[in-house]
């Protein structure tokens, strides 16, 4: 039975109503990661009134997560996530069924766990597990909500909806671990994961209510710096062979370098990760402050632009050599230089990331790549002589 004291602002929207209301609260969401992504999701959905959620997490509650993770406090440190986040979802609702999942997703319990849910919100934070969950839910037919944030800048969208793209089809396959920088290397803006974990929700409500458009086929990146949100379209790759097991996710699963997953430790600091210099295992992150450097010195990389049209069009830097949205930046590998280093930016270092680490997959010499920190935003800052609008 629908609470109506506890849901009238929500009934009262023509959009939702009574029936939208009845419809969440017989809805289910399961949610991978109990941390900074699935806090605010978890928290939205239920206090929307979503019927059953599951929250899938093997981690305890650390210091160092309070920056962020929103269901849980000072007093759950050490304390299981997925016990401290039922916890507090139940005393918002105690209504909310919350299934807990004390354990890691992985290829031997991802279609068990992920069957029979009417949605699945991705809250992970290594790209093994992320790919995991979408070949589960090609496999399954469900959709999946997709968030991610890094430093600054994050990005939503909706996979493997009413026959819609998958994650694959944006990135086919991942770049190799060394070309990504580790979670506690790269650091995140405390605020950055609520309003990313908020949108999410909202997709996820908006898909169960089954008004408005959608995400799917969409890349939202949003910059938290500069308060801007820009889409990216993407469509399902008509070549891309359908997922019939889990072997391509187990077998990332099973690498160590990657952030979360395995036993090797991803908290290499800058010094060591340099020492692997020469080898060609990584895309280099580099300060403007070491651009200027380095540009003193006689430095001329071949300066790719990767943002959008729009921004490109309204303030580029006077000596950029080609520019190219990130999502098509496999397009154009024809008129990439081997032999020369290539400085990537976009506005704020994240979609310039992922065009890097899609060069690296590609067979670039990820030695050769230079990711600029902070991208255009920076260089605006440090050499405005620079830029033309």
């Amino acid at each position: 039975m629908v609470d109506t004291a506890r849901h009238a602002r929500h009934i009262a929207l023509p959009n939702v109503g009574l029936e939208g209301q009845r419809r969440l609260k017989a809805s289910s969401v399961l949610i991978i990661g109990a941390g900074g992504l699935g806090s605010p999701a978890a928290l939205y959905l239920a206090a929307a009134g979503v019927g059953r959620i599951g929250l899938v997490d093997d981690d305890n509650v650390d210091l160092s997560n309070l920056q962020r993770q929103i269901l849980h406090a000072a007093e759950d440190v050490g304390s299981p996530k997925v016990d401290s986040a039922r916890a507090t979802l139940n005393a918002l609702d105690a209504n909310v069924d919350v299934v807990t999942y004390s354990t890691r997703l992985q290829p031997e319990n991802a279609l068990e766990i992920l069957e029979g849910w009417d949605l699945v919100l991705d809250g992970t934070d290594n790209l093994p597990t992320r790919y995991l969950v979408d070949d589960a839910c090609s496999m399954l037919g469900t959709p999946w909500v997709y968030g991610s944030v890094f430093r600054f800048e994050g990005q939503v969208s909706l996979f493997n909806h009413d026959g819609g793209p998958c994650y694959r089809d944006l990135f086919p396959e991942p770049p190799p671990p060394e070309a990504v920088p580790s979670c506690s290397d790269a650091g995140v803006f405390g605020v950055l994961p609520g309003v990313i974990g908020v949108l999410q929700a909202t997709e996820a409500i908006k898909l169960m209510l089954g008004f408005a458009p959608s995400l799917s086929g969409v890349l939202l990146v949003y910059d938290a710096l500069t308060m801007d949100f820009t889409r990216l379209s993407f469509a399902s790759d008509p070549n891309r062979q359908p997922v019939k097991d889990l072997s391509k996710a187990a077998a990332l699963q099973s690498g160590e370098a990657w952030c979360g997953v395995g036993g090797g430790s991803t908290n290499e600091t800058k010094e060591q990760k340099s020492s692997l210099n020469g080898k060609g295992d990584m895309v280099h992150q580099i300060s403007m402050n070491e651009v200027l450097e380095r540009r003193s010195g006689g430095w001329a990389p071949f300066i790719l632009d990767v943002r959008s049209e729009g921004e490109y069009a309204q303030v580029r830097i006077a000596d950029v050599n080609l520019h190219v949205p990130h999502p098509e930046v496999l397009s154009v590998l024809d008129e990439l230089p081997r032999d020369t280093d290539i400085l990537l930016h976009c506005k704020g270092g994240m979609r310039s990331q992922l065009a890097a680490n899609a060069l690296v997959a590609a067979g670039w010499d990820a030695d050769r790549l230079f990711n600029l920190q902070g991208g255009i935003m920076a260089w605006s800052s440090a050499a405005p002589q620079d830029l033309v609008n």
